[in-house]
């Protein structure tokens, strides 16, 4: 049992590591470079309990003039502490390319999720993976631009 908690950490910390060096590297490139056309946004939450601003780098797609992320987790059981975080508190800060804007998150429901769902699983199926192996339904977030 020990073993397998320290590979589980191991693994988290890796991600650490991975997601501050993305972190870094899309800043300093504003979002280009060989961040340039690919669909990656860093969102800032608020720590639900800490109250500290938490950034983690995502994949998003567009629906109209809003973009639109996954609390996939790549498939664990739990929604990602991003997800959580922005429940508590929905006003995020968004980084996607050289934009850095203040949105609010809004899970979407019914038809809406349903819809997008849809959308997003044709162009990328590997949600339906993560989504199976997860054993619950996958959030999807829509981001919208505070004016």
């Amino acid at each position: 049992m020990m073993a397998g908690f320290l590979v589980i950490i191991s693994v988290m910390d890796d991600m650490r590591v991975i997601n501050t060096r993305t972190i870094e590297d899309f800043r300093a490139a504003r979002g280009g470079g060989s961040f340039a056309g690919r669909q990656l946004l860093l969102l800032t939450t608020r720590g639900r309990v800490t109250g500290r601003p938490h950034t983690t780098p995502m994949m998003y797609v567009l629906d109209g003039d809003h973009l639109v992320v996954l609390a996939s987790n790549a498939g664990a059981t739990e929604p990602p502490e991003w997800y959580r975080n922005l429940l508590a508190q929905p006003t995020v800060t968004v980084e996607a390319g050289a934009e850095v804007y203040i949105a609010t998150a809004r899970p979407a429901e019914g038809e809406e999720r349903a819809r997008l769902w849809r959308s997003i699983t044709e162009q990328y199926p590997f949600f339906l993976e993560h989504e199976q192996k997860a054993g619950r339904t996958i959030p999807i977030v829509t981001l919208a631009r505070v004016s």
